[in-house]
């Protein structure tokens, strides 16, 4: 089973990529993390609330895109609210279909 953590990194990932429209590198977004002293395996709610709040802006500039300050508060209230004991709807779906 994959741990809370890894599922916080993934979904902060996947709502990243859907807030810019492309998708990113996920090992760089990992990295980003493991640099900063973070674990993407372990990730807290508060960590991935701080990593959008003061390091997300330069790992974008970094990649050469942006976020507009709405994408990037709906970004942010998106990780807030995410619940990691909780399937996603994709994944009660690809049980259903599975």
């Amino acid at each position: 089973m994959v741990s809370s953590g890894r599922r916080r990194f993934q979904h902060l990932f996947e709502e990243l990529c859907v807030a810019l429209g492309r998708v990113l590198p996920r090992y760089a977004l990992w990295l980003s993390f493991k640099e900063l002293g973070a674990d993407p395996e372990n990730l807290s709610r508060e960590e991935a609330l701080e990593y959008c709040d003061t390091h997300l802006a330069e790992f974008l500039q970094l990649h050469e895109v942006g976020l507009g300050p709405r994408a990037l508060r709906r970004l942010r209230r998106e990780v807030e609210r995410f619940d990691p004991l909780r399937p996603t709807p994709y994944e009660v779906m690809e049980r259903l279909s599975g």
